[in-house]
């Protein structure tokens, strides 16, 4: 299967409430929203962010807007006021998910070559 990276799938969204990132995924077509609920399990999500997410991990699925969003937990040092952090409040998250590398299907990989 190929594998190419998120960003040609789906665009993101981010940013911070304490100590927690909140990224949101957004398809850019609706046939693409069954792979992302496929490959973006809490796990992948996990492993991608690892040294930077310290806590958990949860997903909440939003099928009327084709779209997951995610709460990264301990993953801003403390928070926004308190943190030592570069990016304190998680706004390059969303970069940073759309990097992440999936595996797709022969055919979603030719709708999305046009992006990539």
């Amino acid at each position: 299967m190929p594998r190419i990276q998120l960003q040609h799938l789906a665009h993101a969204r981010s940013g911070d409430k304490g100590d927690t990132a909140n990224v949101g995924v957004i398809a850019l077509r609706p046939e693409f929203y069954p792979v992302l609920v496929e490959q973006l399990t809490t796990e992948r999500v996990k492993a991608h962010f690892a040294g930077m997410v310290h806590g958990g991990v949860e997903r909440f699925e939003l099928p009327n807007l084709e779209a997951l969003n995610f709460l990264l937990h301990n993953a801003l040092g403390g928070g926004g006021t308190v943190s030592l952090k570069t990016d304190a409040q998680g706004k390059v998250y969303s970069t940073a998910i759309l990097r992440m590398e999936i595996e797709v299907s022969d055919e979603v990989a030719r709708l999305a070559a046009p992006a990539a």
